[in-house]
């Protein structure tokens, strides 16, 4: 059994888990949605564009944040409760954590896709678009929460992860923005290696 295979295995194990009483049904099928298309977009493209491993343990790695945000909400995850009585904040923090991927994996795939189709190769307009794919992205989700909590008027403190901070919906999109960064400053070289054994 290949890697793939065990990272499947993996992602429906802890999407299963999380569907078992979860904090609140409409919140967890809101935050697993994506991470389930994810896995239909990704699948269905494999074999037309296959992404660099890197990337796919990446997204991997993505979806089960959402699905233990899913299970638990995102301002209930117990760890980050422990840790934010540890820290002094009153805060649980795994929200941040969710975003701050929010901005790393879309920068990773629309430079790995814009690299690989030819279209912008490595460099700065590369890493302004993926930035800004990035953060319409992000910009996008936070709008799809927003109109969620209306429609639903139950469940918007859970789904939002608000944890009563007014600001919370700019702060998110800057953990995204921290998030793309830290892709393009830091794991930028990684991400180069893994596409140049692709060819």
């Amino acid at each position: 059994m290949n890697r793939y295979y065990w990272m499947l295995t993996i992602f429906f194990a802890v999407l299963i888990w999380s569907g078992i009483n979860p904090y609140n049904y409409p919140t967890w099928a809101a935050e697993v949605v994506p991470g389930i298309i994810a896995l239909l977009l990704f699948g269905l493209t494999y074999k037309k564009l296959r992404f660099t491993d890197f990337a796919y343990y990446v997204i991997f790695v993505h979806c089960l944040i959402l699905f233990i945000g899913g299970h638990y909400t995102y301002a209930k995850v117990p760890l980050f409760d422990a840790l934010g009585e540890w820290m002094g904040s009153g805060r649980n923090s795994y929200d941040k954590v969710g975003h701050l991927f929010q901005g790393f994996t879309p920068v990773l795939v629309a430079r790995e896709f814009l690299i690989r189709k030819g279209i912008l190769r490595d460099g700065v307009w590369n890493s302004l678009f993926a930035i800004s794919f990035a953060m319409a992205f992000s910009a996008i989700y936070e709008l799809i929460e927003w109109f969620a909590a209306i429609i639903t008027k139950t469940g918007a403190e859970d789904f939002l992860g608000t944890q009563g901070y007014e600001w919370d919906t700019q702060a998110d999109m800057l953990w995204a923005l921290i998030g793309g960064m830290l892709m393009l400053s830091v794991f930028r070289r990684i991400h180069n290696r893994a596409i140049s054994k692709m060819y």
